[in-house]
């Protein structure tokens, strides 16, 4: 008999013979043959043998463009176990986006933990760069894009999952991508070791969720000291720090329990000599605000600062 190991109320299920039940949102169907609030979305697939799709948006143009628009390849979040480009949430935050920044949205549904655990994400998503490469001539849309202009972004997991595949880009580079910036949302990093708030509430709910999808994702017989948890874990020398690592803006929320992961992850890179490093904060705001109330004036705001950074650049 199967019996339930972990689960995320409303998202997730995990059982003892390996099953996992997902409950996903409400659920957006792309548009690309009509443009809808500016935009227009297509899905594409990377790897029909691994399932690994993408979801692109594309902003409305109202005459020919001067020059190729950036790119920004997003990867969503929900601790590696859960979530999709499709979900409602994603699709409007993603597609105002893409318009707010004059950009081209190219959103990676990977594949997910306990099935698959890391570091499977960072290949999907890794291998979606080198699919870019590939297809930037062959994908209509791409045909607007720049890849002298690509930034990684995401949210929580998909924070993390930024930062990991920057490094992969670093010492195995994507012909013809150049990635500009990363612009971490609300990232998900941990260790072993807690840090004040989290040992104050190890008996919270948030600490609690936080191992528990830890424990799904890293490699059976890891744990939260694992690399793609434990910053302190990775090893990137000091050059590469330096001198490859590019541009990072780091969000975090005001009420958000991560926020003291993000702004550790700030100062980390920071001592590491990343040469340009940016934190903002959304006053008053959660973890993944911006997917719950895509429409919000904080996410607004957010996408605003997002789009300056994306300028800066």
């Amino acid at each position: 008999m199967s019996i339930l190991v972990a689960e995320a109320p409303g998202y997730l299920q995990v059982f003892s013979d390996g099953s996992v039940n997902r409950f996903a949102p409400e659920i957006a169907t792309a548009s690309p043959e009509m443009s809808i609030d500016g935009y227009k979305s297509k899905d594409v697939v990377i790897d029909p043998s691994k399932l690994v799709t993408a979801r692109l948006f594309l902003p409305e143009t109202k005459k020919p463009l001067d020059m190729l628009m950036p790119i920004v390849v997003y990867f969503h979040g929900g601790g590696f176990c859960v979530g999709s480009t499709t979900w409602l949430g994603y699709h409007h935050f993603l597609g105002d986006f893409s318009v707010k920044s004059k950009s081209i949205v190219f959103s990676i549904d990977y594949r997910l933990a306990p099935e698959n655990r890391l570091p499977v994400a960072y290949d999907d998503c890794y291998s979606s760069l080198q699919w870019l490469s590939r297809h930037v001539n062959a994908e209509p849309w791409l045909k607007q894009g720049d890849l002298s202009r690509v930034f990684l972004s995401g949210d929580s997991a998909g924070g993390n999952i930024a930062h990991q595949v920057a490094i992969k880009v670093m010492r195995n580079k994507v012909p013809r991508v150049d990635i500009k910036g990363l612009m971490l949302i609300h990232p998900y990093f941990g260790s072993e070791k807690r840090t004040e708030r989290e040992m104050a509430d190890e008996d919270a709910g948030d600490v609690k969720s936080n191992d528990m999808f830890w424990m799904l994702s890293v490699p059976e017989g890891s744990n939260r000291d694992y690399f793609g948890c434990n910053l302190a874990m990775q090893e990137v020398s000091v050059r590469e720090w330096r001198s490859e690592f590019p541009a990072v803006a780091v969000f975090v929320a005001e009420l958000d329990f991560l926020k003291e992961r993000g702004l550790m992850h700030a100062e980390f890179l920071q001592k590491k000599g990343v040469r340009h490093v940016k934190l903002m904060e959304s006053e008053g705001e959660s973890h993944v605000f911006h997917v719950f109330n895509p429409k919000s004036e904080s996410t607004c705001l957010l996408q605003e600062q997002m789009s300056e950074f994306m300028r800066s650049y």
